[in-house]
């Protein structure tokens, strides 16, 4: 997927909700398909081809996807140099925070009201949110709205500055370990052996303050695609990106697998029964 993706199949919806200091911010959304919501968080530096990908398979298992524009150009395959000015900028902006110590970043406020909306909007019995490297952690901050049921990290990738760390503080870890022992909710997180982003660190203390109901994956380094885009080129050249930029598609293989795991249990945890 080396050209951009002009994101035809979705519809582009303008949305506003508050942000963490109550002032109402308007982002673009796309959305596509039928079925319960699916939030998409996308990754650095954008909404890539291969992120769209992602978000068709989650739109054609039957389910209502939700792609907010977080950063970067919708739609496009950076160059090494604009997608690193992207990355700069956003550890510079306010709605994010990128170091340990700092919190849940801002941004997450809007997420979760996008959440509610997304579910008043498409029914089922609650929201799926992914996450994927600089937002994994968002999708777990998302719990704390009533209506997200489970939250898929993959490659969970701040705090930037402590491999060992997460980006949610404490009050917050108890909130949401309260949630995922009442209401029988499970956290499905995914990195690659090597990772050195999303480090084995990171994995241990999510499992440490989340316990049992922190359901995580690891797949080996030589599941990873070696052909990707100029950015992750230049600055991931290692295995990193489980639901996109080194997924292998193709039948058996540990990325493909990963995949329909998260199909299959937002399915279970979203649908009405029948």
């Amino acid at each position: 997927m080396k050209t951009d993706d002009p994101l035809s199949d979705f519809a582009p919806l303008e949305l506003t909700f508050p942000n963490d200091m109550g002032a109402d911010v308007t982002r673009t959304v796309y959305r596509a398909g039928e079925g319960p919501a699916v939030i998409v968080l996308h990754e650095m530096p954008g909404i890539s081809p291969h992120v769209a990908r992602f978000a068709r398979w989650v739109r054609d298992a039957g389910f209502t996807v939700w792609m907010p524009s977080l950063f970067g150009r919708d739609g496009a395959v950076p160059d090494a140099k604009e997608g690193g000015a992207v990355f700069r900028r956003v550890c510079m902006a306010r709605e994010f925070n990128v170091m340990a110590g700092q919190g849940s970043s801002p941004v997450t406020v809007w997420l979760r009201a996008l959440a509610a909306h997304a579910h008043t909007e498409c029914g089922g019995k609650g929201v799926g949110a992914v996450g994927m490297c600089f937002t994994g952690n968002f999708a777990l901050t998302m719990m704390l709205e009533k209506s997200v049921l489970l939250p898929i990290l993959s490659q969970p990738s701040l705090p930037l500055d402590n491999p060992a760390a997460v980006e949610s503080d404490a009050k917050e870890l108890a909130m949401i370990r309260k949630r995922l022992e009442e209401e029988d909710l499970e956290v499905l997180a995914y990195r690659f052996d090597g990772d050195k982003i999303c480090q084995a660190a990171r994995f241990e203390a999510y499992r440490a303050a989340l316990g049992p109901r922190f359901v995580d994956k690891q797949l080996p380094d030589s599941a990873a695609n070696s052909d990707v885009s100029p950015f992750f080129a230049e600055h991931v050249n290692y295995p990193h990106s489980v639901l996109t930029q080194h997924l292998i598609d193709g039948d058996g293989e540990p990325t493909i697998d990963a995949r329909d795991e998260i199909l299959a249990a937002l399915s279970e945890r979203l649908r009405d029964a029948a």
